[in-house]
This record gives C-alpha cells, sequence and structure tokens, in this order.
C-alpha cells in the first residue's frame, strides 16, 4: 500500500498538517512507512505552469490521448523539455499512489495556491485521461476560519470541497473514493468577535481528529 501526503498550508500552526499528522501516523501503524511519501508544497512548491507548458500540451492534445510514457516524443525545444521534465515525476507519483492525502486550509473560500499549482501540473492536457485514478482513494483534511457545512450561511461560499470533488470525479473517484475530514470556526481563538464560538471549533476539532485517525486506521 502507498501513501502520497501533501501539504499546502502557509501557516507556522497549521491546523491541517497536525490532522493530516493524524491520519499518516494512523495510516503508517497499519501499513507501515516503506509505501508513505510526503510533499510539502508550501515548503517546497511545485512550479507554476508555462506557456511553455501550454504550448506542448496542445501539441499532445492534437494527437488524441497519449499515454505520459509517449509525451517526451512530442517535445519541441528546452523549454518544453524542462516543463515535461517538472511534469512526469508528479504524475508519475500520483499514479503510484493507491491513497492521496491532502491537507487544504480555507483561503479566500478556496483552495491555496500551492495546491492549485500542484494540480494544474499534474493534469497535462492529452496525458491524463478521465478515470485515470479510478480506484485510487483520496483524503481531504480541511481547515475554515468560518462554518461552511451544510446549512451555515456561508456554505454557497464553499469553493473548497466542491471544487475538489468535482477535480477528483473527473478522475475516477466517486463518492465512495473521496473522504472530507473538515475542522471549522478555527479562528476563535485569534478573532475577537468569533470569541463566542470556541466551544464549536474545539467540538469541530474533536470530531475532525477522530475521523481522521479512523480513516488512517481503515483505508
Amino acid at each position: 500500500m502507498t501513501l502520497l501526503h501533501l501539504d499546502s498550508s502557509h501557516s507556522s500552526d497549521s491546523v491541517t498538517r497536525r490532522l493530516t499528522r493524524i491520519f499518516a501516523d494512523a495510516w503508517t501503524a497499519s501499513n507501515g512507512h516503506a509505501g508513505y511519501r510526503r510533499r510539502n508544497l508550501a515548503a517546497d512548491p511545485v512550479a507554476p505552469i508555462t506557456a511553455a507548458y501550454c504550448t506542448l500540451g496542445r501539441r499532445v492534445e492534437s494527437h488524441g490521448l497519449v499515454p505520459p510514457e509517449k509525451v517526451a516524443a512530442l517535445v519541441e525545444g528546452p523549454a518544453e523539455q524542462r516543463e515535461w521534465d517538472l511534469t512526469l515525476p508528479l504524475i508519475k507519483e500520483v499514479h503510484a499512489a493507491d491513497t492521496l492525502l491532502l491537507g487544504v486550509p480555507m483561503y479566500n473560500f478556496s483552495v491555496p495556491a500551492s495546491l492549485k499549482a500542484w494540480i494544474d501540473r499534474i493534469t497535462f492536457p492529452g496525458a491524463y485521461m478521465e478515470d485515470r485514478l479510478r480506484g485510487t482513494r483520496a483524503v481531504v483534511v480541511t481547515a475554515r476560519g468560518g462554518a461552511y457545512g451544510p446549512g451555515t450561511p456561508n456554505e454557497a461560499l464553499d469553493f473548497q470541497e466542491p471544487y475538489l470533488r468535482a477535480y477528483f470525479g473527473r478522475l475516477g473517484l466517486n463518492e465512495d473514493g473521496i473522504h472530507f475530514v473538515h475542522a471549522e470556526m478555527t479562528l476563535t481563538d485569534i478573532v475577537p468577535h468569533l470569541a463566542r464560538f470556541k466551544k464549536l471549533t474545539a467540538d469541530s476539532l474533536a470530531a475532525a481528529q477522530e475521523k481522521a485517525k479512523t480513516l488512517g486506521a481503515t483505508l
């Protein structure tokens, strides 16, 4: 079994990193450390895609669905070669994983740029066909400063879970293949007008910790 663990928070006191660590510890306790791989996308960012990436991607798309191992034959010039050299190892790393673990704080109602850069790079045009990750499982651990769950006033402002469900759904992960662990109201110790919600914060965090531990031990 293999686990690819991705953290994307830039915070020095990250709730998502604490929660993904709980999952990873439970997972390695059950499966061992040999199949565990971690990337800190904030400390070691994936390079944003460039014009050369897009040019190569359009060329690959014009040939239909091209397996990643055959893209190199369509590369033209050093700029495109650099882009493909940055991309292929990440694609292989994702394809090799049985489980993906993503730490995703909510930034401006959506996902951090560090995670989006990773998504943009691994989703190479023409070489990353739909349903490619069928059979893979994903666990998305989020932290939100407010409450965005069903029935809350901010529910419609959650562009985090719907986006990631849609993205991974196109890659073959159905409802049973992707699990979300949400810690909400995480700013009550910092923002004065939210202080009255500290009990909600504690309850949400405790539930998230328990769910992360349980998922880590069972997936």
